[in-house]
């Protein structure tokens, strides 16, 4: 799909037949999933070939990060489906020359939308190619920083559903099933892989404002180059608050598989005690069930009942010992 909007921030329609080109006041060109007929329309009209897909996967800076024909090529990682609870970090391409800033996307990260609804009702925001980039990024940070938020809130949420379960008095409430703690696994799971899908997006996007500092344009213009430093240094706080989270959720991980272990430590000691407690009865047992001629107690009148209480007996002084040793 293509998207063209003008110096006001209206859309500006256009037939992407062999002869269209793109008109001279279009300031921001989106296409998102594009078609070969659109990428062709777009490298006719401005002079230069359009990231492709396969390169926009490419991981090194080189690739990514360069100046080609008077325009700059920047791709970086930005995050997508978060709302709907599939997080994934696709690249986006942005180049931007003197006149225009094209966008090359395969998904649909909710800044784009975002930033074009804002821009609607403020056109300011996008006077030149430059100023829309650089107030998209901002909104692409804004992002992140809202991300970043939504994990911090769900970390305290779980600690406190590990942590404060067990101050209860109530050993029963003490203790979490098996679907609780396989639930509560899960979520920290979830945590993980949004925040590391953040971090790449921040490291990705800390590495374009660091080249997007070196145009000649934006380094002579005082309100570009303080708004380019204002967002490299939101990127480098939340980058330090995304390596904080990423501790708590490594420490939350590590005291739920405590949890786990000792869910499962009491359990084996439940049947340990249990083993012990029901040792010496057996061992009683055994020795009344031998079927020897000569046994005193045979002919006892109070045999049987002597042995069951010494049974029950030599039951209830290890479970004793146990209790009074807080074992159980």
């Amino acid at each position: 799909m293509l998207r063209i909007f003008g110096s006001r921030f209206q859309p500006l329609s256009i037939d992407a037949s062999p002869d269209a080109i793109l008109p001279p006041r279009a300031v921001w060109i989106d296409l998102l999933e594009p078609t070969r007929e659109e990428e062709k329309l777009v490298e006719r009209s401005l002079g230069f070939e359009v990231p492709t897909r396969e390169e926009m996967a490419e991981i090194e800076p080189s690739s990514r990060l360069y100046q080609d024909k008077g325009a700059v090529f920047l791709t970086a990682n930005v995050m997508s489906g978060i709302d709907a609870g599939d997080p994934v970090s696709a690249p986006v391409s942005f180049v931007l020359t003197s006149e225009h800033l094209v966008t090359v996307r395969y998904a649909d990260p909710k800044p784009f939308r975002a930033f074009a609804a804002h821009a609607a009702r403020e056109p300011n925001l996008c006077a030149s190619s430059t100023m829309t980039l650089i107030h998209l990024l901002d909104a692409i940070v804004d992002r992140l920083a809202d991300t970043l938020e939504v994990v911090q809130v769900d970390i305290d949420k779980t600690s406190r559903a590990v942590f404060r379960r067990g101050m209860e008095r109530d050993r029963r409430k003490r203790r979490m099933s098996n679907e609780e703690l396989q639930a509560l696994l899960l979520r920290i799971g979830d945590d993980q892989d949004l925040l590391a899908k953040t971090r790449d997006s921040l490291v990705s996007m800390g590495r374009l404002m660091s080249f997007l500092s070196l145009p000649a344009h934006i380094r002579q213009d005082k309100d570009l180059r303080e708004h380019v430093k204002s967002l490299s240094r939101d990127i480098d706080s939340l980058l330090d608050h995304s390596a904080f989270l990423a501790t708590n959720v490594s420490f939350l991980l590590d005291a739920s598989l405590g949890l786990i272990n000792i869910e499962q430590n009491a359990i084996i000691k439940i049947f340990s005690v249990a083993a012990v407690v029901f040792l010496p009865p057996t061992l009683v047992a055994s020795i009344y069930g031998m079927n020897f001629e000569h046994m005193p107690e045979l002919g006892w009148p109070y045999g049987y009942p002597f042995a069951l209480g010494l049974m029950v007996v030599s039951a209830i002084v290890p479970y004793l010992f146990f209790k009074r040793k807080g074992w159980l």
